[in-house]
Parts: structure tokens; sequence; C-alpha cells
């Protein structure tokens, strides 16, 4: 699956629209490697979202074309979530 899809999917991200935003903008990566909206990921694959000051670490443990509210979460692992302060 594309990673814009399963962001949008698993709703780390609002819309599909904003997650290629994201991509183009280098502010995703898949396992270390800055993503491109097209491309695919596995479970397995360690996903990396910069959204501001905010820092989201995922591991993918599913991917499933559709996920509803209450099953979003169990498509991915928060390894860490993490706020950048500003230093002085």
């Amino acid at each position: 699956m594309r990673i814009d899809k399963f962001l949008k999917v698993s709703r780390l991200v609002k819309r599909r629209e904003i997650a290629k935003r994201l991509c183009d903008d280098g502010d995703i990566q898949i396992n270390g490697k800055v993503a491109k909206p097209s491309s695919e990921i596995n479970p397995g694959d360690e996903v990396t979202l910069a959204l501001g000051k905010r820092r989201i670490q995922a591991c993918i443990k599913d991917i499933k074309p559709y996920a509803n509210k209450s099953n979003a979460d169990e498509l991915y692992e928060i390894i860490s979530d993490t706020i950048n302060e500003r230093e002085d």
C-alpha cells in the first residue's frame, strides 16, 4: 500500500492530500529514508512523521485497505511521540 493512503486509513494524518504534501516536503521517512507519496510500505516498516514540532515514530503492524475509527490504531504501534522544544 502507498504511504499516503496508509497514513489516511490509519488516521495518523487526517487527509490523503496532507499526507502527500508531508511526503513532498520530506517530513515522512520509511526506515530512515525520505518517503515519496507513492512509496510502498509493508508490515514491520518503521515510519517517522515530522508534524511541526511533533515527531512520531510508529511501527507498521498490519495493512488494510479500510479501517474504522475503533480499529485504526491496530494498524500501527507508536514507538515514540516527542515534542521538540525550541532552544534559546
